[in-house]
Order: C-alpha cells, then structure tokens, then sequence
C-alpha cells in the first residue's frame, strides 16, 4: 500500500474513506497506535503513536516484518495474532502489553488486530492500539483512595469471628466454616489466617501480629480459600475490646468484595473498546451505574427491563433466575417472555427448548437475528417444527437475543431480548451484549447476597434483644422494633426491662449511634452493664453514673450512646426517672391526651456530669412511652417537628387504642413513619399501668 493508494472501502454517511488523504490525515492524527499487516505480516503502514509503542521512527516499519524490528514479546504478540487472523479470521481484541520509553518509564498498552477482507479474501490485518499508562495510573490512585476511604466506613459485615488477647481463635465462628469448609478443631487450631491464600498470608499476619502488638485496629484485603468456588476477595476489620486498661479480646468481620473486585475488572475492559463501541461502553456505564445502586433482585430486573428499552430499543425483556433443585429457568417478569415453544407459565424446565435454555446450558450467547434463524436453531436443538409455527405466527417478534447470566463461570439465569423488526447482531453488539450480562449477573449476585444477608442482619440484631418481657401483676409492657438497616448492618438501638430485688420494674430504652458490629458490640456492654448496675443499686441517678465509668473506661471517646431509664412501681406507678442524653418520654392519659415529660435531658453516657433523677409517675389507666430519635426524626423532618407530631398522633387514636400499650405503639409507628422514608431503627417501649378495679 503506497503513500498515494489505500484499500478501497465501503460508503458510509455519503463520505469516501478510500480517500488516501483523509486517510493518512486520520490516521497522523488519530490519538491511537494503528499498524496495517500485508498477508505474509510485513508493515505496510503505521502512524506516529504506533512509533511510541515501538521506539522506531515510520519509515523504518514498511516493509518490514515484526520479528526483524521488534522486541521479541512484542513481534511474538503480533506474529501469533496474525496467524490466528489468518487461519481463523475472527478479530483479537484487548491485547495487553508493556513497553519501556528511552527515559526507562513503563507504558501500558491495549492492543486489537481486526481482519480487513474484500469480496471474501483477506487483504490484511489492522492493528489498533490504546495507551492506558494515564488511566492505570489514575485506577492505582483511585485505589488507593478507595482503600483509605474503606478504613473509615464499616460496611456489609457478613462473617464475625473473636478471637483471645493473643490473636488465637477461642469461640466457634460458624458462618466463617461454612464459607471456608474449615472443621471446628482445624479452625480452633490455626484460626482464620489458615484458610488465606498463600500469597496473601505472610503480609496480612504480618499485620495481625503488628495490630495485636500495637493494640490497633486491624484492617486488610485478602483471599479466602472457600468451599464451593475457589478463591475470593474479603476485606476483614477487627478491633481491640478494652477494658480496664487491658485489651480482653478482639472481635472480627469480614465481608466478601468479590463482585465488587470483577465488577471493576469488568469495567476496565469494557473501557478499552474502539471507535463504534464507545457508544456501547457509555450506554454500559449508565447500566452499572444504575445496577450498582439497585439493591433488591426486584430493582436490579427493573434496571435491566430499563436498559433494554432504552440501550437496545428492544421491544420484550425477559429475565429469569437458575433454580438448581428444579433444574429450571424461574421467570421474574412474565410479560417479557411471551408464550413460546417450551414454556409453560412461569417456569421453564432446562430440558425444553427456547432461548434462555439454550443461553443457559451452552453458556454462551444465543442471537436469532430473523424468525428463519430463530427456527434453523430452535429445530437443530430438537423442537418440534409444529410449536415453533405456531409461535412465530402468534407473535410479532421478528428477532431474539438469549443471554446467560454467569458469575465466576456460574449459571445465575439468563436474560431475553426481543424486537418486534429482524436485528442484525454484529459482533461489536454481542461484544456489548456479553458484557451488559455480566454486569446483570454481578448485579442479580449482589443483590440475591444483599436480600439474604439483609435477613441475617436484621436476625443479629433481633438476638441481642430480651427475647420477652417480664410478666408483672399490675403492670403491662409492651415493645416495637423496626430495623431500619438498609446496608446489612447491625444497628444500635436497645431496650430491656426486667424486676427489681424489691418488686419494682426497670424499663430501658437506648440508642448507641452507628452501625455495624461495633455498634451491636457497644449495644451488648451496655445493656449488661446496666442490668448488673440496676440490680446492685437501682436508682436512675446511681445507675447512670455507673454507667459513665462504665463508658469512660471500655468505650471510645467518639462514641454517642443515649438512653432513657425509669423505675416504676406496679399497681401505682409510682417512679423515678433519668434521662442521658435521650428524648423525654410520652405520658398518655385514658382520654388519648399526650404529654412530653418536662425533665432535664442530661448529656449522652460518658460525659462529665451530676446526674440527677426526677419522680416520674404513671398513673392507673396511662401508658409511658418511651422511643429512640428514629419514630421522631428524619432527613426530612426535625426532632421539634416529630415532638409535635408525636403528641399530635396520639391525639387521633381511637380510645380502644389507647387503652391498649400494644395497639397504641402499632398505631403510633404505622403513623409517624407513614409519608416518610425509614432510614434509622425505629424502637419504643410502653410501661402501661391498669386502671383500678373495685376488687383492687
């Protein structure tokens, strides 16, 4: 190919591009590395960037072959990539390499070879090469800071594991087994450092042993040896429990990062696409982007119907989920899958034949770009002729697309695209099809993990709470929780009640700010420490007082923790009162009237204070409530205005409610969250003292 002579080329959009001007005009300016092989692999054309990759100057190039100019790795490269064009004629894409700048730097390349043919032979090989040196700079950095944003923010804790003063397992971590296959004596006997990859482990015990010697918080990224798929990425945070000066033991979560880690793989190599697949790589970000915040199975398959109407102008989306016990396809949206030969309502067997089947059990890609080609595939895999008539008549689907969804080479289920026009699928679009699965797969695995975990956290949190309260003659107590988790955390709100040594109740309500195990953890200390505190020594004032040494000497300065306690007497009422740092309680009379407790707030636990209590009474026929921030505040709404609209809310109860504390606290829930999104537990408590009867 001459300076002066190109390769003639199809019109396209009314422009020439044979035009060996343009050409070499796009091309000298082209930000990317371009190379033109003749059929024996001799250079007959390169640009300056190409130059960058190579260290030699154009001219040097022509005519030349690679193995009499290049680096051996590089003319390796491009001379088996040429020979596979040759004998295969499929395109090679997403070819990385390295090459050394004079100045010694290290540069990172992209390279694809495309087959360019005419009337059906093989005029040569295009070689088309991107420099990712910036970007894989600015991918370290942004790392690196996403490590260091992650050693701030607890987040989807899933294993919890505790270990002695001295890093050695001492309790059983049964959710750390089940993951890792670990028995009970080879987990006791070499703890969780025993399931760690190889090459991860010297340095993350190294940081163990660093973290215990030091007392610090621990924090890492490894991967984990598991039963049933190989090696995963977990991220572990453990922390010293201190008390009296003297760390006692530690407490461990990790959570499992892999989607993210081949979420951000995948990502990177959808970026790297050229010319006509820039569209689909950006029409592929706004699906991560909308997947990644989809945290249900149910939102993730409204992102993917979304995607297919607007990425794809598909006219169906189908998407259905592998149920390995039934060995079937379960449709999630039967609207997007229209009856077809196979199907029988929402359940399709692996055994039948459609499009999703086929996708599924061949773990690849199924494209039927016309209702011939659709029936020539459903025939070849053993339909029968006369229900795929009858579907193609019935129907105005005229070309189908069939996509598994695979996770680390799993089979999750599969995704169903149709257009109601014949479709040519190129190989660019099953390029974008194939990765636009794989972030569904990634997506429905996150989410499937989320819902279940979501389970689990909201279970933890539930057994740190009394499992029922005390039954008392002349007293009636009553409790709501609503977990307000939206991350798999557990949250830190409490409550307790139990009888006094003299035949009094202790009710109790608290609130230890933040989320995660550290939270649940502070959550446990206290409530312990309270009860022990109030069966010694029961006032509210000698109790919070115990509390704040309590505080002061096993809790972090950082850490804000309220609570309301009060000690009532049966029959009477009759009580004291002490509030740290916590919301008045609600007094509400037989007629529905409320009325917020005038008392001192007193500051959160810890706090250098006199704590002082006050007569708190509950007169026969009312009912006491007390509450966390949650029932009252929200991002849209202020602690004032929920004070407000507490009182107000108990106005509009109907006496039968009133009368009742476990009606009254369903009521008072159901309507001071109604309108508004939940984002905080959601804890009350009711202390409700019977009217008088004439036996009494």
């Amino acid at each position: 190919m001459s300076a002066e002579t190109s390769v003639p080329r199809p019109r396209e959009s009314g422009l020439d591009i044979s035009d060996s001007g343009l050409f070499r005009g796009l091309m000298s300016e082209a930000p990317f590395a371009f190379a033109f092989f003749d059929p024996s692999g001799r250079f007959v054309r390169v640009n300056s960037t190409f130059t960058e990759l190579t260290g030699h100057p154009v001219e040097r190039h022509l005519e030349m072959m690679p193995a009499d100019l290049l680096s051996a790795d590089l003319a390796t490269l491009i001379d088996s990539a040429l020979r596979r064009i040759g004998g295969e004629g499929l395109p090679i894409t997403d070819q990385r390499i390295r090459t050394r700048a004079e100045n010694g730097d290290t540069r990172h390349w992209a390279v694809s070879f495309f087959p360019m043919r005419e009337d059906g032979g093989l005029l040569g090989t295009a070689l088309f090469g991107v420099d990712l040196t910036e970007r894989q700079l600015t991918e370290e950095d942004l790392r690196r800071s996403e490590e260091r944003y992650r050693s701030l923010v607890e987040s989807q804790q899933q294993l919890v594991w505790i270990t002695s003063p001295s890093g050695s397992a001492i309790e059983d971590a049964p959710q750390w087994r089940a993951v890792t296959g670990q028995g009970l004596e080879e987990y006791l006997a070499h703890g969780w450092l025993d399931a760690v990859h190889p090459d991860d482990r010297p340095g993350a015990e190294e940081a163990w042993r660093e973290a215990l010697r030091g007392r610090t918080m621990f924090e890492w990224s490894y991967r984990v040896r598991t039963r049933a798929s190989g090696y995963r990425h977990f991220e572990v945070r453990a922390v010293p429990i201190i008390r009296h000066g003297r760390v006692i033991e530690w407490v461990g979560a990790n959570s499992d990062v892999t989607p993210q880690r081949e979420a951000e793989e995948m990502r990177g190599r959808l970026t790297d696409q050229l010319g006509a697949a820039a569209l689909r790589t950006a029409r592929l970000q706004g699906a991560t982007a909308q997947l990644a915040e989809a945290l249900t199975v149910e939102q993730v398959v409204q992102v993917i119907i979304d995607v297919g109407r607007t990425a794809l102008a598909a006219d169906h989306s189908g998407v259905a989920l592998l149920d390995q016990d039934r060995a079937s396809l379960k449709v999630i949206n039967s609207g997007g899958v229209p009856d077809a030969p196979g199907i029988s309502g929402d359940e399709i067997a692996l055994s039948t034949t459609s499009m999703m089947t086929m996708a599924v059990n061949s773990r690849r890609p199924v494209f039927a770009e016309s209702p011939q080609s659709l029936r020539n595939q459903l025939v070849d895999a053993g339909a029968e002729d006369e229900r795929i008539v009858e579907f193609l008549e019935g129907t105005d689907e005229r070309a189908w697309v069939g996509l598994p969804l695979l996770a680390a080479g799993r089979a999750l289920g599969a995704l169903r695209f149709s257009f109601n026009r014949p479709q040519k699928i190129s190989q660019e679009d099953g390029v974008f099809l194939e990765a636009l699965a794989g972030q569904c797969a990634l997506a429905v695995e996150r989410a499937t993990l989320f819902e279940r975990e979501h389970k689990t956290a909201e279970t933890l949190q539930r057994s740190l709470l009394p499992d029922n309260l005390p039954v008392v003659r002349g007293l009636v107590l009553a409790q709501r929780f609503r977990s307000g988790s939206r991350h798999v955390q557990v949250g830190g709100d409490w409550y307790d009640a139990f009888v006094l040594q003299d035949g009094r109740v202790a009710a109790v309500l608290g609130d230890v700010m933040g989320k995660g195990v550290k939270a649940a953890a502070g959550m446990g200390r206290i409530r312990n420490a309270m009860r022990a505190l109030a069966l010694t020594n029961p006032p509210p004032a000698a109790v919070l007082t115990g509390l704040d040494r309590v505080f002061e000497a096993t809790e972090e300065e950082e850490q804000v923790t309220t609570l309301a306690y009060m000690v009532v007497e049966p029959n009477t009422g009759e009580g004291t009162l002490a509030l740290a740092g916590h919301p008045p309680p609600l007094l509400v009379s037989p007629q529905g009237v409320a009325v917020l407790h005038e008392t001192e707030p007193g500051t959160p636990l810890g706090w250098a204070t006199s704590r002082k209590q006050f007569r708190f009474c509950v007169p026969p026929g009312h009912t006491a409530v007390l509450y966390s921030d949650g029932l009252v505040e929200n991002r849209k709404r202020g602690l004032d205005a929920g004070l407000r609209d507490l009182s107000n809310v108990v106005a509009e109860a109907p006496p039968e409610v009133v009368a009742s504390p476990h009606m009254l606290l369903d009521f008072l829930v159901d309507r001071m969250l109604s309108g508004y999104e939940q984002d905080d537990d959601v804890t009350v408590l009711a202390v409700h003292v019977p009217p008088a009867t004439k036996s009494d």
